[in-house]
């Protein structure tokens, strides 16, 4: 139990990154995999796992050794011209996603309450995300956001209220399996954009930021004293743990789908709670249960990560004083941009547009910016000049620049699959 309670101390900001990551969107685009490709396309969780922790590391480096979080460091080594055009982007992004999101929690909680109306439970966790973000101090919040992590389990329990056949996903669990159908082509990279995606990026570094200042490095200067091996230690048994959280939700919500709505042959699943609606005949009460409750508390988690993110990256693209360690008073445009945010996603959600088109826009958001981004990452983390001997190991860089071919060509592949139609 000790050392249970040691591990859960080392926790934090790559813990609630990963979980993010597996946001209503994300859990939409995995019920879609399993439910389109059986478990042809498992393999994902796997490949994609060293590939997102390597880069989220990185982040949370550049964070610990610098002192600011990565739109300051793109800001301070870097075209305006590349940091506005990122930052905009991300922003355009993130508010297409919140509204899917927002939408999917409401749609989930119907699920429950079918009679409650879509307009009040759409306000009702508009207004709950802003009010945990705006009024909870920093260290309430980073409490609130580790616990809630823990909702991923309801995607590994749900798999144990469906029949498996250990061997299939065995085989296909890391070998992988490709037809290089159009269809197959953009679900891979929704994933891969879906995993490695902008938001974590700029979330993770801030966070490492977030944390300094809660021991009390209030000052750039403060923050950039020597980072100890302990604390390198600390962080990376965090990112690895967290990222590992993440895709073994993943796997899970794509094995569950599998077994239950491709064998029953319900291929075409466009949101995360029409996954958790069709698990209830197939799967029983309790996997529909867990499903549908996931979606609520990743919600819940994945919309402040997406409207704080874009935050972050605004207010230091511009020099404005950010940082919910700060009160609404002392940090007012910080708060703006995260208010701006969520208001813009809410409304998005009464337009006629649809989840399913929004997650498209913000695709091709993320399939612009995702490379961009990972060059910028993976040459800072080179830089002994910026880094110091916290440099990347060439082991790191390797595969970080791999990351970086294989998110271009998922960009590339997104943009023209959406584009042929």
């Amino acid at each position: 139990m000790r050392k249970a309670g040691q591990y859960w101390q080392m926790l934090g900001p790559g813990l609630t990154t990963g979980a993010a990551d597996d946001d209503p969107s994300g859990i939409a685009t995995y019920s879609q995999t399993g439910a389109r490709w059986g478990f042809s396309l498992l393999w994902l969780a796997a490949f994609s796992f060293p590939l997102m922790a390597v880069i989220q590391e990185m982040c949370a480096r550049i964070g610990l050794v610098t002192g600011r979080g990565l739109a300051g460091n793109i800001k301070r080594y870097y075209s305006k011209k590349v940091l506005y055009t990122v930052t905009a982007l991300l922003f355009f992004a993130n508010t297409f996603n919140i509204g899917a999101d927002l939408g999917a929690m409401a749609k989930a909680m119907q699920l429950f309450w079918p009679n409650f109306s879509f307009t009040v439970l759409i306000f009702f966790f508009t207004a709950l995300s802003l009010v945990l973000q705006i009024f909870t101090t920093y260290k309430d919040y980073a409490k609130y956001l580790k616990w809630l992590a823990l909702v991923l389990m309801s995607y590994v329990l749900t798999a144990f209220f469906v029949n498996l056949n250990g061997r299939e996903i065995l085989i296909h669990a890391f070998l992988p399996h490709l037809d290089f159908s159009k269809d197959q082509i953009f679900l891979i990279c929704g994933i891969l954009g879906t995993t490695i995606s902008p938001y974590l990026f700029f979330w993770q570094t801030s966070q490492e930021v977030e944390e300094e200042i809660l021991q009390g490095k209030t000052t750039i200067k403060l923050r950039q004293s020597e980072t100890t091996d302990a604390e390198i230690k600390k962080m990376r048994v965090d990112i690895w743990s967290g990222m590992f959280f993440s895709n073994a939700a993943m796997f899970f919500i794509i094995l569950t789908c599998a077994a239950t709505l491709f064998r029953a042959g319900i291929y075409n699943i466009q949101t995360a709670a029409e996954a958790a609606a069709a698990l209830r005949p197939l799967a029983g009460q309790y996997a529909f249960l867990l499903f549908a409750a996931g979606i609520i508390g990743v919600g819940l988690l994945g919309v402040p990560v997406l409207a704080g993110s874009a935050s972050y990256a605004l207010s230091e693209s511009f020099g404005w004083k950010q940082g919910l360690y700060r009160k609404f008073k002392k940090a007012r445009a910080f708060y703006g941009v995260i208010i701006l945010s969520m208001i813009f996603g809410l409304i998005l959600n009464f337009v006629g547009l649809d989840p399913i088109k929004a997650l498209i826009y913000s695709a091709v958001a993320n399939g612009i910016i995702a490379p961009v981004i990972l060059v910028l990452i993976v040459d800072i983390s080179d830089n002994k000049k910026i880094m110091g001997k916290r440099v990347n190991g060439k082991t790191l860089s390797t595969i970080g620049w791999i990351t970086t071919v294989v998110m271009i060509v998922a960009g590339v592949a997104t943009i023209a699959t959406i584009l042929i139609g």
